[in-house]
């Protein structure tokens, strides 16, 4: 699997979570140490480890291991290192702390949004003659 589907993998697991904030530093230009980094928000240490474990739950279910994890215990930032792709779940106020978006500041951020809050478009109408309206 190539390292953007990852990505794209891993947002929809943290998504499915409720995981909040979450943007993607393309860090191929700044380092050979990985391609990117996931960082999302979680609210509470319960939900911290909610989103971990559905990422690394499903991916071994997708037959991708972690090669690294740490984190598990204070859950207040988990990282979960599968390489290319290295995964940061934090809660707020660690996330605000450590700030890695701004130590990483040379990468290319990119913000993910979730879909299910994204607005649907309403069907568009077919051109042609504006309906009549009755008259009584």
């Amino acid at each position: 699997m190539e390292s953007i589907d990852l990505v794209e993998r891993i947002i929809e697991l943290i998504f499915n979570k409720k995981g909040s904030d979450v943007k993607i530093l393309n860090l191929k230009n700044v380092t050979t140490m990985s391609d990117y980094f996931i960082i999302c928000t979680a609210d509470s240490e319960p939900q911290v480890r909610a989103i971990a474990d559905e990422v690394e739950k499903s991916l071994r279910d997708d037959g991708i291991k972690v090669w690294h994890k740490e984190g598990y215990r204070a859950l207040s930032w988990v990282l979960l290192d599968y390489i290319d792709v290295v995964v940061h779940v934090f809660k707020k106020d660690a996330r605000d702390f450590y700030n890695l978006e701004k130590l990483w500041g040379d990468a290319e951020i990119t913000i993910a949004e979730d879909p299910a809050l994204k607005p649907k478009t309403p069907a568009k109408r077919k051109p042609g003659r504006p309906k009549k309206e009755k008259s009584q």
